[in-house]
């Protein structure tokens, strides 16, 4: 399943087909991953970014087939802005995820929201769109962003799990929207789901999501553990924590790494056990 290129069509099963992006970053990893859902009537789940060549490759791909639905898991700009050029070409309708109007002060600047994302359909949790032999039902996710949504390809236990899980990285979690609290509980949910395989929107197929899910819950209650030992020695900044806590992290992460810490800041400071002090943090007396 691995050697992609942009623009090029990759089977990954019957009813599932993905297109590469050609937005390779340290956010994006090789790029977003678009896929494409059953055969002569498709959906389409994150359409990618507003360039040409990919909205061309994903029409190529579709050739001689009917899009029925253009379907977001979320607005950011990584993932939704190829709707618009997607709907004007084939008329499909644009489902998914709810818009959202909020700027994001986080340094993800190939990831900020997509202002004029414009759904004609919410989905809520639960609601379901059909094809011939494909059925996608929407599982809400928030914590990566408040409107994410992953959605289960019932015919193939398959989830897509846009960016709340991914095959490469952990997610940034980036207040104000950004919630890690949201985030945790989703993935519980995950965890109680029985789902066989993940698509994500970055990175290769999960084959073994369980076991995924586990170690990344297990990986957040590390980082707040980090957080809570560090503040025990007295109060602290995050640069600080993040020095200590992210050792040979790329220096373009280095943003994202703090973002993610802050969200754990608010989440212990929600449940009672830091609180702030100016600039900086510590255990709440």
């Amino acid at each position: 399943m691995g050697d992609q290129q942009a623009g090029l069509t990759q089977e990954l099963h019957p009813l599932v087909r993905r297109v590469l992006a050609p937005n390779p970053s340290a956010f994006t990893y090789t790029g977003t991953q678009t896929y494409i859902i059953g055969r002569g009537e498709v959906a389409v789940i994150d359409p990618g970014p507003d360039l040409a060549a990919h909205v061309e490759a994903i029409l190529a791909a579709t050739s001689g087939e009917t899009m029925r639905h253009i379907v977001c898991t979320h607005t950011h700009r990584d993932h939704s802005p190829a709707t618009r050029a997607l709907q004007a070409a084939t008329g499909a309708e644009i489902v998914g995820c709810a818009p959202l109007a909020l700027s994001d002060d986080g340094p993800r600047a190939d990831a900020s929201f997509d202002e004029d994302y414009a759904p004609d359909r919410v989905l809520r949790e639960g609601e379901r769109l059909r094809g011939p032999g494909w059925t996608l039902e929407a599982v809400a996710t928030p914590g990566h962003t408040s409107n994410h949504l992953c959605y289960a390809l019932v015919e193939a236990g398959a989830l897509f799990t846009g960016d709340h899980v991914m095959g490469w990285s952990t997610t940034v979690v980036s207040p104000p929207d950004g919630d890690m609290a949201a985030y945790m509980a989703s993935l519980d949910k995950l965890q109680a789901r029985a789902d066989a395989i993940y698509y994500p929107a970055h990175g290769e197929p999960v084959e073994a999501p369980a076991r995924l899910v586990r170690g990344l819950i297990g990986h957040r209650r590390q980082r707040e553990g980090q957080i809570l030992r560090a503040l025990d020695a007295g109060p602290g900044v995050i640069p600080d924590m993040v020095a200590q806590m992210y050792k040979g992290l790329d220096p373009r992460l280095t943003g994202a790494a703090g973002r993610s810490v802050l969200a754990h800041l608010i989440d212990l400071g929600a449940r009672g056990l830091v609180e702030q002090d100016g600039e900086a943090w510590k255990k709440a007396a």
